[in-house]
């Protein structure tokens, strides 16, 4: 993340995200497969690390074995094999959903994971002041409910921020500025959806 300055002199936060070039590596049609969709890859990857099944897949394109593969079912220009989609799909002040993984944290408790505000000192004493309180009924129904927000894992979830304004478009370095933050560590992989 980083920020840049408007034309009107406010200071907007902002990310900068790597977008392609992807190379289309499959187009899906009605006839065939029930659906239409352009299947894009992002970085290249050496032939050593690729199954054969891939390379194969990759050969019938036409195009270098490629790390990261996604499905995208609406273009606005029709594509062929092996057609690179750069950075200049995307204008300035148009809006974009980011689709990423978000950071992992690993086990966290009620306060953090959920917003539990604690319980108070007279409640359980000093020692215990970010524990949940009770989880249940004492004697029916004898159990504690499913799905009952307590302590666990937290983060490593899928996650989509809509309506991220294009602030700006740098192709020269397939370079792509939104407004706000995405979800996912540095150097971590997004889509970005028109």
């Amino acid at each position: 993340m980083t920020s840049v300055f408007s034309a009107d002199g406010k200071n907007m936060p902002c990310t900068v995200i790597e977008a392609g070039p992807c190379v289309v590596t499959q187009i899906k049609t009605i006839e065939k497969d029930g659906y239409e969709a352009v299947q894009l890859g992002f970085q290249e990857k050496k032939d050593k690390h690729t199954n054969k099944p891939q390379a194969g897949h990759f050969k019938a394109a036409g195009v270098a074995p490629q790390r990261h593969l996604v499905e995208f079912n609406e273009f606005d220009k029709k594509l062929k094999l092996g057609d690179q989609v750069t950075v200049e799909v995307f204008e300035v002040n148009s809006f974009v959903d980011v689709v990423g993984t978000s950071k992992g944290k690993g086990f966290q408790g009620v306060v953090k994971r959920h917003g539990f505000s604690g319980v108070k000192e007279s409640s359980h004493g000093q020692k215990h002041q970010r524990v949940p309180g009770s989880i249940g009924a004492s004697s029916d129904p004898s159990r504690v409910f499913k799905g009952t927000r307590m302590g666990g894992r937290m983060g490593g979830d899928r996650v989509t921020i809509h309506n991220l304004q294009v602030l700006k478009v740098i192709p020269e370095h397939n370079l792509l500025m939104v407004k706000g933050s995405v979800p996912g560590a540095k150097g971590s992989i997004v889509i970005i959806n028109k």
